[in-house]
């Protein structure tokens, strides 16, 4: 029995849609140990997100995910909401991208955060709405304990972001989902979050999983990197492998599009040339063969699958040996 506290195999989600069907996720397999953080990194569409809310049993209705979510030693992959909810924002908790849609806009914060104590921790009202204050002072929050009587809209899109991520820490979970958890923040409190994360990671020995678009996230908090393009991993390994020897070109072109101190002078960002695909219509072969300076024949004729080449670490691009 291995000692990962996710482990995901053959995840794929598709949607019904008045176009027809749409395949999100295709053939998603990882694994996230105790204390370990993943980043989980790619263009809007890439499937990230889907991922998640198919290991929370989140999907919108018109969605259906297929494969295994192991949480500990159980297969939690559309099982009733009855038994989700005893795991969902208990021990596996979920920071979402949009506050405004997460939160109800008819209940003050504090009643929409000591709920989850009362009646997962067995906390009296009291000692519920103390820690509730507690974790806003932790997140950031000035004066915490007037503004926990607040309502959603009186806070601004920064502070809600803030409230959701409280609300997610506090039942100290096991395993933290971050959807773009500092998107809506400026830069000093991005870094008094990432600081509240790690001390979580070490604290509590936390599994995080990131997903984030901001590769500057990745290197300050990340362990390992999955790199995610047209519903499928294309790319996995450590920090250090994904910035120093990254294999697959979407990577590189990833990497070569952030901003950096030594390049300021140069006229113009890098960008990736072209779209992503549309996942409705995807090419045969490789998904990223429009955008690449690689593409060869077989790319067109043929999808490269992931193949590992090193000791966790795998790429999906017929450049490497062996394929």
């Amino acid at each position: 029995m291995t000692n990962h506290i996710l482990n995901v195999e053959n995840l794929r989600t598709r949607f019904q849609t008045p176009d027809g069907e749409v395949e999100a996720v295709n053939d998603v397999n990882f694994h996230i140990d105790p204390g370990e953080t993943l980043g989980v990194v790619g263009e809007s569409g890439s499937g990230k997100t889907q991922i998640f809310l198919a290991v929370m049993g989140l999907l919108a209705k018109n969605g259906k995910a297929t494969g295994t979510v192991r949480y500990k030693d159980s297969d939690i992959l559309n099982i009733p909401s009855r038994q989700l909810n005893k795991i969902r924002g208990v021990t596996m908790s979920m920071i979402f991208q949009d506050p405004m849609t997460s939160l109800n806009p008819f209940l003050k914060i504090s009643k929409q955060m000591t709920e989850v104590l009362v009646e997962h921790r067995g906390m009296s009202e009291g000692d519920a709405l103390k820690r509730a204050i507690n974790m806003l002072d932790r997140v950031g929050i000035p004066g915490a304990a007037q503004r926990v009587h607040m309502y959603p809209h009186e806070f601004s899109g920064g502070m809600r972001q803030r409230v959701m991520i409280a609300m997610a820490l506090l039942c100290d979970p096991e395993v933290l989902i971050a959807d773009e958890p500092t998107t809506a923040l400026d830069v000093t409190v991005q870094a008094q979050i990432l600081d509240l994360l790690r001390d979580l990671k070490k604290d509590f020995n936390t599994a995080i999983v990131m997903i984030t678009h901001d590769l500057g996230v990745v290197a300050g908090l990340c362990d390992r990197v999955m790199v995610m393009y047209g519903g499928r991993v294309i790319e996995t390994g450590t920090v250090r492998d994904i910035f120093y020897d990254s294999h697959h070109p979407y990577t590189e072109g990833l990497l070569k599009s952030m901003p950096r101190i030594d390049t300021a002078s140069e006229d113009s960002l890098f960008a990736i040339p072209g779209q992503p695909p549309n996942l409705q219509n995807l090419p045969q072969g490789c998904a990223y063969q429009e955008r690449c300076d690689y593409v060869m024949d077989r790319c067109r004729a043929a999808r490269p699958p992931l193949i590992g080449f090193d000791t966790g670490r795998a790429s999906a691009c017929f450049r490497e040996d062996g394929q």
